[in-house]
């Protein structure tokens, strides 16, 4: 490291301790998932044991199901609450769960981030979520600096990431820069799920060299992987191979090939090592082994022919009894032993900043998003100024006439109702915000209240602008009850109605498992509150049971319309239907025709929208907050399904191997069977 750098990281309290050996063990670590009932139970790992050290580069390999995911998530400290675990996660002799400190960091399988920045930017704001409040911008700017140039993401430092619909970085730069937020602390221990996941050969020995270069910095690094290529593989120092939730190989990776040749499946001669270790323990390949082409079988070598003639189960049975009496699991042990009495425990690593900081900096943020993403708000506040314009042409100049008592109401319902529905087309952008906020509370950064607030404030100009431009056009075109208070009253309803539905759209969003879930959710919700809300018919005369008593109440559309209605017509005169008659009084109108008491102010209909914008907001924080513990439970339960299914065989499908059909998958070892 250059002097500029660990002088910087010194004075920031956050340099790594080389000298300092930093030491992880894991013993007789054991998972076991739980619904509520034991017979249902299911062991994920089973007595597991080992340890990681600094300097060195770990490998968690092992065929679908087999517990890496599991392992890395239970040695990280984020277990799901419906699992139960036992044995010791020791830090330096210390227990994982009493440390205290943010040593440890966790990147994700999934690369989510705020489409619209830059890779700088978003370091940046990292940067500010996470080091010491006291930084000045000059330090954290050199810090996010030196961590592109580790990273090498130098030349895209100022690329959009992009998303859905905007172009952006690769996948391999984008996977970069989520293992380059998480250096920015200078964590002692790193866990990686997946970190090549969906990315080509080139992207992959990148990442992992990247990885690698972290770990000879002083630190631990552990990642799952499924099935690296052989480049990949050499860079690895310690494999972890598992199958079935057991260790069937815990040790050097260099040394791995060995142990399979001395427990009687060797590996073939310029075959990758990964892929004969999970042919030897995946059961996808009992189900392909009955497929395999004569003329591979002739041609393949003994070892391949007794792969053949066993299970998978049995060669794993085998090989976990291989490396229990090897060399290399009595090695383990000592060396846990002796990393067990090491119990210096890591003190000085708090680096939590204020929750003004989070406020400030997340609301930024969210802001800097939003306005430059043209879908987000501009283009609704673009079609909201063509509804207006257009709601304005329809109903220009209404005037007090008697057929005016009726249109006054259509175009309420109708500037309301499509007001509503517009709201809808933030959905997309919410659930993207959504998946960084939940990507970024593994970190335990800040909570879901500052996250909460941070987007109403950043959203607060934007609906601003709707609210005024929309209710400026709309209130002179139509020409609706002239008064400053009245077209005060007319804005503000507005901005209630459109915050209070982007509440509950936000709801939606954070309760459904996925956008198009969301967006029928929320287009249902909304659609089944519009109906006792003045819109189809007058409140007096919805059905009293349900409609009237009490959804009318409990839809915030209909106390919006409602104070619209007591706001335009309260003060007004209309003429009668018969000429000379006395002229309808608004507040008649009120009663008599849209079923409306006119015996309190129109400002507690604007509060008890207010009201439901809170609500919602709370609603939304208990959903952030308690969600996971619910869709963990259920999770579980269709784990254990898919483990207990057994899938069908096909050994008693062809009684002969000279009759069997060829598949040209069946060759390519590693792929899932395409009949299962």
């Amino acid at each position: 490291m250059s002097g500029t750098k660990m002088e910087l990281q010194r004075n920031a309290g956050i340099a790594v301790e080389n000298k300092r050996r930093v030491c992880l063990v894991w013993e007789d670590l054991t998972v076991v998932t739980s619904n509520g009932r034991k017979s249902a139970e299911k062991e994920l790992l089973k007595g597991l044991s080992g340890y990681a050290e600094p300097n060195r580069i770990m490998a968690l390999i092992g065929p679908s199901g087999s517990g890496k995911s599991t392992l890395l998530a239970a040695l990280a400290g984020i277990l799901p609450n419906n699992v139960r675990m036992s044995g010791n996660v020791l830090l330096n002799g210390t227990t994982r769960r009493t440390t205290g400190c943010k040593d440890v960091s966790y990147v994700t399988q999934e690369d989510y981030f705020l489409g619209t920045l830059t890779v700088k930017e978003t370091l940046t704001y990292a940067a500010r979520l996470r080091l010491p409040s006291d930084m000045s911008r000059n330090e954290i700017n050199k810090v996010v600096s030196n961590v592109l140039a580790e990273m090498g993401l130098e030349d895209s430092a100022e690329s959009r990431l992009g998303n859905w619909h905007l172009r952006g970085i690769s996948s391999g730069e984008k996977r970069r820069l989520s293992i380059g937020i998480e250096i920015l602390t200078q964590p002692h221990v790193m866990f990686l799920d997946e970190p090549t996941s969906g990315l080509d050969s080139a992207a992959s020995f990148y990442v992992i060299s990247s990885l690698s270069n972290i770990a000879h910095d002083g630190r631990i690094v552990i990642c799952s992987i499924h099935q690296p290529s052989g480049e990949v593989f050499n860079l690895f120092d310690d494999l972890v191979l598992l199958a079935g939730g057991e260790a069937v190989y815990f040790g050097q990776a260099t040394m791995a090939v060995k142990f399979f040749a001395d427990a009687g499946f060797p590996c073939p001669t310029r075959k990758n090592p990964p892929e004969h270790f999970l042919r030897c323990v995946s059961p996808e390949f009992d189900s392909i082994a009955p497929l395999i082409p004569s003329k591979i079988e002739n041609n393949a070598s003994s070892s391949w022919n007794s792969l053949m003639n066993m299970t998978a189960e049995e060669i794993k049975s085998e090989l976990v009894m291989n490396y229990k009496n090897s060399i290399h699991s009595e090695n383990a042990r000592k060396r846990i032993r002796e990393m067990k009495k090491s119990e210096e425990p890591l003190v000085g690593k708090i680096y939590d900043t204020s929750w003004l900081n989070q406020l400030c900096t997340l609301t930024d943020r969210s802001f800097l998003n939003m306005s430059r993403d043209f879908g987000y708000y501009w283009l609704r506040i673009l079609f909201y100024i063509m509804m207006s314009v257009s709601a304005g042409v329809l109903l220009f100049n209404i005037g007090t006439s008697n057929e005016a008592i009726i249109t006054r109401g259509k175009c309420d319902g109708f500037i309301f109702g499509l007001m509503i529905f517009l709201c809808l087309g933030g959905v997309p952008f919410y659930h993207e915000e959504l998946k960084v906020f939940k990507r970024e509370r593994f970190g335990k950064h800040y909570g879901e209240a500052i996250f909460i607030l941070s987007h109403f404030l950043s959203s607060l100009p934007f609906v601003l602008a709707i609210s005024v431009s929309s209710g400026t056009i709309i209130y002179h075109m139509v020409n609706f009850h002239k008064g400053f208070s009245h077209y005060f009253y007319f804005c503000m309803n507005i901005f209630s109605f459109i915050s209070a539905t982007e509440g509950c759209t936000l709801f939606v969003a954070a309760l459904a498992p996925d956008l198009l879930v969301a967006i029928g959710t929320a287009t249902g919700v909304i659609v089944f509150m519009m109906v006792p809300s003045n819109v189809f018919r007058s409140l007096a005369d919805l059905p009293k049971f349900f409609w009237r008593y009490p959804m009318s109440y409990l839809s915030y559309i209909t106390w919006s319309i409602q104070g619209q209605f007591k706001n335009d017509l309260i003060g007004l005169e209309f003429e009668p239907q018969v000429g000379g008659d006395t002229k309808i009084k608004g507040e008649y109108i009120l009663d008599a025709m849209f079923g409306i008491r006119a015996d309190y102010s129109k400002w507690w209909d604007l509060g008890v929208v207010v009201c439901f914008l809170i609500c919602y907001r709370v609603l939304y924080y208990l959903a952030l907050k308690h969600k996971e513990r619910a869709s963990s439970l259920l999770h579980v339960k269709r784990t254990l399904q898919h483990i207990f299914l057994k899938r069908p065989s096909l050994k008693d499908k062809y009684t002969s191997k000279r009759h069997q059909s060829l598949h040209p998958l069946s060759v390519q070892e590693g792929l899932n069977s395409p009949m299962s």
